[in-house]
């Protein structure tokens, strides 16, 4: 469709200039283009390395407890999500390289447009001239011819009439030529404003067609690494499904645990006392006696262990180790007791 071709006349003629100035816009749209993906590079930039200090976050998490290994999934996946943004980043890049690459070659073919559109430009700039003289002379030509009107009404003499019709005539003529220059200028304005809107025309297609492009790749860059996000998303969720809760009980138990020998039952041990062997001291309580008056004697060798006694009288040992002597009886205590005593 012949958009610009039907729209850009007037009686100024200044659809030429829109149309010009126009198409140096498209090399602002570049430079703004290539700055906002630069900010957007940035921002990647600087998510990446938020997601990489949040690795290193999760990398310190405690290794004490149960829950000690699932920071290892937190570390995985923070380190996946630090590397898809600085791919979109890198990508991001190079699409700024794009852009600018575009923008040299488009500096380029405005260059050269205007160049061929120089002839465009000078037939726009005579149209206006003569527009103009043809606007003043119109102008002088119904002045004139009011005049004589007016004279003619008044009454006025002959020869003042025929100055007037004499004035109106020469700017008939005047404007008849410029009428006549006017059209002929004109003729080859509208034939080559006519290719110039169409060649502006063009130049907007082929600029809008590069610029969707280069949308469309900073789209697909973006797609691609949400693509990737939720991929290490979904990662993450499938990977805290599969670590489940006895999972962590168990690696716990592994590596933490102090052994698998349990405490042996203890039975009940009898307390067992120490026979005492045939021929020891008889063991009892030491019996109160009153010194003198004991029934026993010790014999006059203290430290010699072979005692002379009747084979056929076994003797009576006390708790001290004493003899205790058979000859002395109940009676004779008695005695030696009341002589004590008196």
């Amino acid at each position: 469709m012949a958009f610009f071709k039907n729209n850009f006349w007037g009686e100024k003629n200044a659809g030429f200039d829109v149309l010009y100035h126009n198409m140096k816009h498209g090399q602002i749209a570049t430079k703004e283009l290539a700055e906002f993906v630069r900010e957007r590079a940035a921002i990647e930039e600087t998510y990446s390395k938020s997601m990489s200090k949040l690795a290193k976050v999760a990398s310190n998490g405690s290794p004490l407890g149960t829950f000690a290994p699932m920071w290892d999934v937190f570390r995985v996946s923070s380190d996946k999500l630090a590397l898809c943004h600085l791919e979109l980043m890198r990508k991001l890049n190079d699409l700024i390289r794009d852009i600018n690459k575009y923008g040299d070659e488009q500096v380029k073919g405005h260059r050269k447009t205007k160049e061929e559109q120089v002839g465009t430009l000078e037939a726009v700039q005579v149209v206006q001239v003569q527009s103009v003289h043809l606007q003043k002379a119109r102008e002088c030509y119904h002045a004139r011819c009011t005049d004589l009107d007016r004279q003619r009404k008044e009454g006025a003499p002959q020869k003042e009439l025929e100055k007037a019709e004499l004035k109106s005539k020469k700017a008939a003529e005047s404007f008849a030529v410029c009428i006549e220059k006017y059209n002929r200028v004109g003729g080859d304005f509208e034939q080559k404003m006519s290719e110039s809107a169409q060649k502006f025309q063009d130049i907007e297609e082929a600029h809008l067609r590069q610029m969707k492009q280069l949308i469309k790749g900073y789209s697909h860059s973006i797609e691609d690494t949400y693509v990737q996000v939720g991929q290490v998303h979904e990662e993450f969720k499938q990977n805290v499904e599969n670590i489940s809760i006895d999972n962590l009980i168990q690696k716990f138990a592994e590596q933490k645990g102090t052994g698998k020998d349990r405490p042996a039952l203890v039975g009940f041990e009898e307390y067992m006392t120490t026979l005492i062997p045939e021929g020891s001291k008889k063991t009892r309580g030491k019996a109160f006696r009153i010194p003198g008056l004991g029934k026993r004697e010790k014999e006059p060798d203290s430290t010699d262990s072979t005692v002379t006694e009747n084979p056929n009288c076994p003797l009576e040992v006390d708790d001290e180790g004493y003899v205790v002597r058979a000859d002395i009886n109940q009676n004779d205590i008695l005695s030696i007791n009341t002589d004590h005593i008196n």
